[in-house]
């Protein structure tokens, strides 16, 4: 098996920072993604990951500090999501790092809450084959983090 290397996007005025690296199992989205050809963009992530899971490090950590995405791309990351949701050891991790505006932190304040407001990300994960947890990041307007919670674990163990 030829060794998968580490994915490197660079940010532009439309697309995010990718950095995937296979070695610490850190995979970073950050900045805004409304490219205007997501597919262009977002194939050759998804390839990497469904090639990362083959292999996956015991802990694999997805951050998600996307300011803003179009459609286009939330179907792209709901596709990596499910993905990643694959990973065929139970007993590995896949945590996923949440980066949101304080104010919105800050209006989840109940179980129920958290439910209605990530369903599109938990409603993924119901035939899962890896644990998976969920972490916010409460951001302020300078965009340092200042409130972290863990609101979501699922096991399919």
């Amino acid at each position: 098996m030829i060794e998968l290397e580490n994915l490197i996007i660079e940010p532009s005025a439309k697309t995010p920072q990718i950095d995937l690296n296979r070695l610490t199992g850190d995979l970073l989205f950050c900045g805004r993604s409304i490219p205007e050809n997501a597919t262009k963009l977002y194939e050759p992530v998804l390839n990497w990951v469904a090639d990362y899971i083959l292999e996956a490090n015991p802990t694999t950590n997805l951050r998600l500090d996307l300011e803003y995405f179009n459609t286009a791309s939330s179907m792209y990351l709901a596709k990596i999501l499910k993905v990643l949701s694959r990973i065929k050891v139970p007993e590995y991790v896949l945590i996923i790092h949440l980066y949101i505006p304080v104010e919105e932190f800050n209006e989840i304040n109940e179980f129920e809450d958290i439910c209605d407001t990530f369903s599109p990300i938990t409603d993924i994960f119901h035939d899962s084959t890896t644990s998976i947890g969920l972490k916010l990041y409460a951001k302020d307007d300078r965009g340092e983090i200042i409130k972290t919670r863990l609101v979501f674990i699922e096991s399919n163990n």
